[in-house]
């Protein structure tokens, strides 16, 4: 591992000189400069493409205007995709000289990889882990009925697909990253190094309750998505954080709040499992999401909001020509699955009903993501 980080760190200084970032420049450059290090060639190439990978990374930031250091492989590690096998509950991987080193294999990784539709493709291993990278051939879903559309939001996520709403619980992430903090902030000792390791230890704690419970809600999404045979709708949300940076006028407990907010992490999470089953992906843009919160689900007309001191219609948004309040959640959700279906359905040649004059009203179901249930 310590020689694989080596090579790594001499193609990186290699492509740092010459100004070289893809995989074939890099080859040529320092391919016959690792003739000095006498392990099989097959790991040479694979510190070319780690090296590739970082350096592209960088290139990219340089792009993006953000001032870089000198990168450089930090940790000892070992990456490979080639002359290795999984065989008697072990990972066996050559060593040089004809010699194999084998490392066992858990019952989890095992039962993972007995599918016989799954691809072994590389692993990583580190002084501490061991990480397999397996793929497998997924077929999409055929004769989808509808879109479910997605509304992220701060304490909620609001799913929909025409027949029902259903609403995921929340506020326990917030939850978890207003105490992460207050902890953090409590400790007032003038000094850089304790203050370091007591925010990466409970920033750790505070990544691993948010990610368990993000992954509880997207199965969910999935798994329901996959039951009823629709594709999944997004809207795009990325600059949202522009309405909340310094100098807004908002306090700094409030930006704080929706700093912590894993819109993004939530939604990835939502693409690489709908990927693995099979469910297609619908990515609205800006314009066609335009108003989703603001106009009517049954009549296209513009919503108007409660007033401040209204209590008893919080959240919930005003019909003029319906004569009815409306969640703004639900509207948001509801205008995002129609327009997902539409997007969809004309993407594949099909027509499709017009949205006003549609005077359905969905049955809402409410789900607390934290305990895993639905009540009806």
């Amino acid at each position: 591992m310590q020689s694989f980080k080596e090579m790594t760190n001499e193609c990186i200084r290699l492509g740092l000189a010459s100004d070289a970032s893809t995989l074939r420049r890099l080859s040529l450059l320092s391919y016959h400069g690792l003739a000095g290090f006498h392990f099989p060639s097959y790991y040479k190439l694979c510190a070319i493409s780690k090296a590739a990978g970082i350096l592209a990374s960088r290139k990219k930031s340089v792009r993006r205007g953000h001032q870089t250091k000198s990168p450089y492989l930090k940790k000892p590690m070992l990456t490979s995709c080639y002359s290795f096998k999984i065989a008697h509950g072990a990972l066996s991987i050559s060593i040089g000289d004809h010699r194999h080193e084998e490392m066992p294999l858990n019952r989890h990784t095992l039962e993972v990889l007995s599918d016989p539709t799954l691809k072994v493709n590389s692993f990583t291993l580190t002084k501490t882990s061991l990480s397999i990278s397996y793929s497998k051939e997924v077929e999409e879903v055929k004769d989808l009925a509808s879109a479910v559309g997605v509304d992220r939001n701060l304490r909620n996520l609001t799913v929909d697909d025409q027949d029902k709403v259903t609403y995921y619980g929340m506020a326990k992430v917030v939850d978890v990253a207003e105490i992460t903090n207050s902890v953090v902030t409590s400790f007032k000792r003038n000094d850089a190094r304790v203050r370091k390791r007591i925010a990466s230890k409970y920033g750790g704690r505070k990544h691993e309750r948010t990610q368990n419970l993000l992954h509880r809600v997207s199965r969910m999404v999935v798994v329901d998505a996959v039951k009823d045979k629709e594709a999944i709708a997004f809207e795009d949300i990325r600059d949202i954080r522009r309405l909340y940076q310094k100098g807004n006028g908002q306090g700094r407990g409030y930006r704080g709040m929706m700093n912590c907010w894993p819109f993004a992490e939530i939604k990835r999470q939502i693409e690489y499992k709908a990927a693995w089953a099979g469910i297609p992906m619908i990515h609205l843009t800006k314009a066609e999401t335009r108003g989703t919160s603001s106009s009517c689900y049954r009549c296209g007309e513009r919503l108007q909001g409660a007033a401040r001191e209204d209590v008893q219609h919080e959240r919930q948004l005003w019909c003029p020509k319906c004569g009815k309040w409306f969640d703004r959640d639900l509207v948001a959700v509801l205008n995002i699955s129609h327009k997902g279906w539409v997007r969809f359905a004309h993407s594949k040649g099909e027509a499709v009903e017009a949205m006003k004059g549609n005077q359905t009203m969905p049955v809402i179901l409410r789900v607390d993501a934290s305990k895993g249930s639905i009540n009806r």
